[in-house]
This record gives structure tokens, sequence and C-alpha cells, in this order.
């Protein structure tokens, strides 16, 4: 979604402002600009298209001097992508500038008023309604430019993450987050504010992460002053020390950011569980869960709630805690979960999964299922996001930064942390013998192996994608533990080659998908050793009659789907129950070679955005 940069203090702004745009278009947008305080006047430049071009066209109509500065990438909501709607935006007198992620979604009613009391308009955007509304209160109350932003933020309805200043007051910047995630750098006799931490790392390792329905007022040589909106009440703010790098966000001598983090999947698998499985003493063991393993236990039902891949990871989850731990789960799109008005109660337990933590419609579940009494429980990547803070406990999945738009760390580590808590809660409850605990966690430790292994298969795979990177259509098939997978391989090749990708559980082949079968249809098994083998092998061979093309996903060593298939992708066995965590690679794999042959930009797919903090 859209990312905010913003800096006041000695240095020159705009150097850090646009390599901090640049570090935040892993978000997805399709518009960028830049507006700094030059010391007389408000510089301006933005236009559509990406942050390079910015670069250039500041380079021709800017200065591009001075120490206070704000810049944005703009996903659209309101308006189409163009120069206009681009931001920053001014006010009507050009005293405020303003950035703004998310959406006011009475804009209208506020713009009709507005412009009753002679305000004009340029763009099709909300936010250069909220600046003018801002303005509007500055100038007939008669407030400081904070106040007014606390009274304007009081009015609207909808999702925000603003950062403005006024020309008239070169030494402050306000900023306020409902919703979208903000965060505000602690330097030396200076400040940063961003989506994320990552545009300030090299700078200050202190952060203040905005909680919903704050604001804060930055001033030069003060404390941030942090304040409720509502009530007006002041927050003590709590500075967090970051744990990031910027090693860490660089591509590591990878062409992309998505290649540098499928091969980082056996260092991240072993920092998920690093600490919390020790197989050699048969212990697992989860901060977060330990003192709340009896609401687990004791639960009637598990209700995941997620989206995307973190939705898919939920699927897996499925499988494997009905499997061992013998509770009845039910796993939802938060999208959908949010709207239908489910029945919860006080005995269901909610685990919310996101790799952001701030993906907006799984934190509306998480408030809704609070509100009926479910425990929730988070499992997220970002230290200090907001579904961390809003969740009654849970657990990180430590995968590092996650940069490219399509997840590939994240859906592995993600399920290595509800492996760990269905076995945790399997041992608790009895419902594993210990022999097969045991077994369990001796192959979850040796996953990164098993992964690593996979990954050395990379020039097979990119050879097969040649032969199939110009196919219109692919169909993804997959049993039991990797049904999940199946979906999870499709929603990889849509996201970052624009090729149509449908998964599908292989025994519903029969019941429609296979009218689509003929020689142009690339099909993608996986077909490793497991209690469906001999299914999928018939699922095979129904497709092999029809003349589809075969891509298969076996198991080392496999001789009968070999002799079938028209291209294979080899990897470890592995017990079935852990067997997606490796399945998975050769698809990613082969999503990315598909997708750099066709000349896409993999690490910022058309459309998509890395974090959705809107609906």
């Amino acid at each position: 979604m859209c990312g905010i940069v913003g800096y006041i203090g000695k240095r020159e702004a705009y150097p850090i402002i646009l390599n901090g745009l640049k570090r935040l278009e892993y978000r997805g947008y399709d518009s960028a600009g830049i507006a700094l305080f030059d010391g007389t006047d408000i510089q301006l430049c933005k236009t559509k298209g990406k942050v390079a071009s910015l670069e250039e066209k500041a380079e021709n109509e800017i200065s591009r001097k001075g120490n206070l500065g704000i810049g944005h990438t703009r996903w659209a909501t309101h308006g189409v992508p163009n120069d206009v709607n681009s931001h920053p935006h001014y006010s009507n007198s050009g005293d405020l500038v303003i950035i703004h992620n998310g959406i006011i979604e009475n804009y209208d009613s506020l713009k009709k008023e507005l412009k009753k009391r002679g305000y004009t308009f340029t763009s099709d955007t909300d936010t250069e309604v909220l600046v003018n509304l801002i303005e509007d209160i500055q100038k007939n109350e008669n407030v400081k430019l904070g106040k007014a932003v606390q009274i304007a933020l009081n009015q609207v309805v909808g999702a925000y993450a603003i950062a403005l200043f006024d020309r008239k007051k070169p030494d402050e910047i306000v900023v306020a987050k409902l919703g979208s995630p903000l965060a505000i750098g602690i330097g030396e006799d200076e400040f940063f504010v961003a989506s994320d931490a990552s545009p300030f790392i090299e700078f200050t390792n202190n952060a203040i992460y905005l909680e919903d329905e704050e604001m804060a007022i930055i001033r030069l040589g003060r404390d941030v002053k942090v304040r409720k909106i509502k009530d007006d009440k002041l927050v003590a703010p709590y500075v967090q020390e970051l744990q990031m790098n910027l090693e860490q966000i660089e591509k590591g001598g990878y062409d992309h950011f998505m290649l540098k983090e499928i091969y980082e999947q056996p260092s991240v698998i072993k920092d998920t569980y690093r600490g919390r499985l020790l197989a050699e003493k048969g212990i697992v063991k989860l901060g977060g869960l330990e003192d709340y393993i009896e609401k687990f236990i004791n639960a009637d039902r598990i209700i995941i709630v997620a989206c995307g891949t973190s939705w898919h990871a939920g699927l897996v989850a499925e499988y494997i805690f009905e499997d061992l731990v013998r509770i009845p789960v039910e796993v939802e799109y938060a999208s959908e979960f949010r709207y239908r008005n489910p029945v919860i109660s006080e005995k269901d337990v909610v685990i919310a999964i996101s790799q952001s933590g701030e993906t907006a419609d799984t934190l509306a579940a998480i408030k809704l299922a609070k509100s009926k009494g479910a425990f929730v429980y988070g499992v997220c990547n970002v230290v200090g996001s907001t579904i961390s803070r809003e969740t009654h406990s849970g657990t990180y999945t430590h995968a590092g930064p996650e940069i490219g738009v399509a997840s590939t760390k994240a859906f592995t580590t993600q399920i290595t942390v509800l492996a760990m808590i269905a076995l945790r809660l399997a041992k608790a409850k009895g419902t594993i013998s210990q022999s097969d605990f045991m077994l369990y966690l001796r192959e979850l430790e040796l996953i990164p192996n098993h992964v690593e292994e996979a990954l050395k298969t990379d020039g097979k795979i990119e050879e097969i994608s040649a032969v199939f990177k110009d196919a219109r259509n692919f169909l993804y098939l997959g049993r039991g533990y990797n049904f999940p997978v199946a979906l999870e391989g499709a929603l990889k090749l849509k996201e970052i080659s624009y090729i149509h990708a449908e998964g599908y559980p292989a025994a519903e082949m029969k019941h429609g998908p296979i009218a689509l079968i003929d020689e142009q249809m690339p099909v993608v098994v996986i077909a490793i050793k497991s209690d469906h083998y001999d299914k999928v092998v018939s699922n095979i061979q129904e497709i092999k009659a029809r003349k589809g093309k075969i891509i298969a996903v076996v198991s080392k060593g496999d001789t009968a789907v070999r002799e079938l298939a028209d291209y294979v992708m080899e990897v470890p066995h592995t017990p079935e129950a852990l067997s997606p965590l490796v399945t998975t690679i050769p698809l990613q794999l082969l999503s990315y070679h598909i997708a750099v042959m066709l000349g896409r930009n993999v690490d910022q797919p058309r459309n998509l955005a890395k974090s959705v903090t809107v609906e």
C-alpha cells in the first residue's frame, strides 16, 4: 500500500526521503511525490510512475534543498493514477502540504461542504479534501496546526496515516494514525517519519510506533508529544529499539528481493524454531503460547483468519491441527469473516495470521472476535506491528523483512510456527504418541536441510520455465496437505507473471476442471509419496489421456510419476504433515523464472501492494 517518508533536522531532506521512498517501493504503488521546504517556500514535485521517474523529474524541476520534507508513494484509491492525483497535496492557501495513506470514506460530503465555503479542488483525491478541511478549521477556529488536525480527524470516517507541515512553521511535522502503520524515528536533533522503519534504519535504531487514533507533534528541539485524537489525552510514547539492520533490506547480490527471500528460507526457518525447538531433548516451547495452552486445549474450535498467502498457510494448519490435536478448525478469509455476522463464543480460539501485522481485514476480524469474547492469538512477522499489539498473545515468525510483494519466506515460516503450536498442543493434550512427537520434532529440525536440497534444482526449474513461459493458463493440483500448496503455487504464478492459474484439490478435477485439459494446458501436480500417492497417479493418467502437459513435484527417487510426467521437479522426502514446507519451493522458483523471462517487475507486480492496509 502507499508509503510515507518524512524528515526534519539538520541534514538535507531530499536524499533521505528519496532513498526512503525507494525502500518502500515493495509496498506497491503507481505514483510518487515529494515536498521540501527550502527556507522560503515549498518545493513540490510529483509524477505518475516509479520513484526513478520522480528522481529524474526532481533534478530538472526543483532545487532539492531544505531540511524539512515529506515524500509519498501512492496506490490509487480515489482518482486514477496521474500527476495531479499523486501526493503530496497542497491546501488552497498553499501553506499546508500533506501526504496520506488510507481512505476517507465520507470525503464526498466533506468536499461538498468545503465547496460551499469557497474551496476549490484540483484532484479527485480524498486527501486534498482532508488538507483543506484542516486548513478551514485552522482558520475559522483560530487554532494551531496540531489542534486543527485533531478536530478534523474527529470529523472524518475511514483509515489514515498522515504527515503534514505548515510553510509558516518549518520546525514542525504533525502525524496521525488510524489503520495504516506509522513509525517515528528518533535521532540526534532530527526526526524521521515512515510507514515502516526501513527508510531510516541507517540513521537511528530508536522508533515510536503510533497506535490507532494517536497523533504526534514532532518539533525540533523538543520531545515528541503524542496525544489521543478523540479526547486530547497525552500519551507517554514508548521508544522501541529496532532489531532490523540495513543489510537485511538490501538485495545481497541477488537480482530480485523475491529470489533472495526464496533462498533465505533455510536460514529463516531455522531462525523461526531457534530456541523454541530442541529435538534432542523432546522440547517444543513458544513463549506466547505457554500461558494459554489451556485456552487452546479447552476450545470448542479454532478459527483461523487470514488473507492471501497467509490464508493458504492457515489451510495447511487446519490439516495439522485436526490431525495432531483433534480440535475442529475453520479457516476463514478475514475479508469475508468480518462481514458475515459469524457465530463466535468465549469457547473459541481465533488465530490471526499476517506477514506485515497490518492487514486491514485481518485487524477488523481480530476486533470482531475480541468483541465476542474469543481468545485471539497472532502469528506475524513484524515486531511491534498492530496485530502483535491487538491480539491477546502470539508468536513472531522471525523471517526478517520480506520486501518482495509476493510472499515466499512468510509462507514457510508461518507454517513452521503453526506446526510447532500444533505439536506443543498435541503433546499437552495427549493426542500424539511420544514416538510420533519425537519423529516430528526431528523432521522439523531437518526441514532447512531439505529446503536447501530443493533449492539445488533451480537450474532444472529454470529450464522447465523456459518451455512454459508463453502458456496462457496453468492448473495446479494437490491432495491433502498439499492442496493448499497447489493454491499457493497458482497464486504465486498469477501474482508475478500475470498468467491465469487455478489451484484445485486433485480429486475435484473430474467435477469440472478436467474440461479445460488439452495439449495447451500445463498442469502442475504435487505427487509426492504420501497416503494419496496412488490416487494422484490416477489423476495424472487422466490428464495424460487428454494430452495435458504434466509438470510434477515428486519425491526424490520416484519412478512411477517420472514415467508419466513430461517434466519433474524433485524434493526430498519428508512426513506429509511437513511436506508443504518443501513442496512449495519448486513452485516459487517456477513462478519466479517465468516472470523474469516475461520481463515482469517481479518485486513490484502491477496493481498489488505488500501490506493491504485498506479494504
